[in-house]
């Protein structure tokens, strides 16, 4: 009797969190950057535990943004963000826009990261441009083969209105570039390139703000991160509402077993302890 209701206890407990990760997961089906949580189990003698709730590193779906500054990220990596810390903060939610200093910021005023570039569209190291072969290496200090990232900014001229006091517009393109426009998009000049980062084991990044991580020992050192970047899109959340659906329906049948084992050995005990004192 102890085996099996210490078993329908231990499932009406590891059940309820399963049933709060699902509920989290169904209420943020729309949250713009959410990333899912996967829920495993392990079991034991006398039922199963939460092994580990691992976030979804799937693509979510592209959703047009709330400024043509935003941008969204299709294939694998992360944004990079430095907080007032100097900390390097990684996301996929790409709702970033200038401020008024010009400096490309998240909606909670973190500096977006990049790369300047050299008007051939290098990545330059200082005075030195970088090989591409180089580039792709393990990066240690927020940019790749060691070149250090920087903030994105495109300062306006109040003299004549422009960005950097030579661009009418800018524009990103899928390889991540800000290009800077001029003489009516007859002059096209690279200027920065986002910092796209990845992971060896981007799972074990660990979650520090609603869709902002760190990285740890588990998830290894940054590398560069693969993906074409398009302006004016953000991604959506990437949780699966109807695969979570069925999984709370599932939950609630396994609860309700649970409950009705646990209310049937109460009853035993009872009867028990009656016959015992009678």
């Amino acid at each position: 009797m102890r085996d099996a209701f210490i078993n329908a206890l231990n499932t009406q407990k590891i059940t309820n969190e399963w049933v709060s990760n699902i509920s989290e997961n169904l209420t943020n089906a729309y949250t713009p950057g959410y990333r899912e949580k996967k829920f495993t189990f392990k079991t034991f003698l006398d039922g199963s535990i939460a092994e580990t709730s691992l976030r979804n590193i799937g693509q979510g779906k592209s959703s047009p943004g709330t400024s043509d500054e935003n941008i969204y990220l299709e294939g694998s990596g992360y944004f990079v963000l430095r907080n007032e810390q100097g900390r390097l903060v990684y996301t996929r939610l790409g709702e970033f826009k200038f401020d008024g200093e010009g400096i490309y910021r998240s909606s909670d005023g973190q500096a977006v990261q990049g790369y300047i570039l050299n008007d051939k569209g290098e990545i330059m190291n200082g005075a030195k441009p970088v090989d591409s072969e180089s580039f792709v290496d393990t990066a240690f200090d927020g940019g790749a083969a060691s070149v250090p990232t920087t903030n994105i900014k495109l300062w306006i001229d109040p003299s004549n209105g422009k960005y950097l006091g030579k661009y009418e517009e800018f524009e990103f393109k899928d390889d991540g570039i800000l290009y800077g426009k001029a003489d009516g998009g007859k002059v096209v000049t690279p200027l920065y390139k986002v910092a796209i980062i990845n992971f060896h084991n981007p799972q074990e990044l660990f979650e520090v703000a609603d869709g902002q991580f760190i990285e740890t020992v588990d998830s290894g050192r940054p590398v560069v991160g693969r993906g074409e970047v398009r302006g004016g899109l953000i991604e959506l959340s990437n949780v699966d509402f109807d695969t979570n659906t069925a999984y709370y329906q599932q939950a609630q049948m396994q609860l309700e077993l649970a409950n009705q084992l646990i209310k049937s050995h109460k009853q035993l005990l009872e009867n028990a302890i009656e016959l015992m004192s009678s």
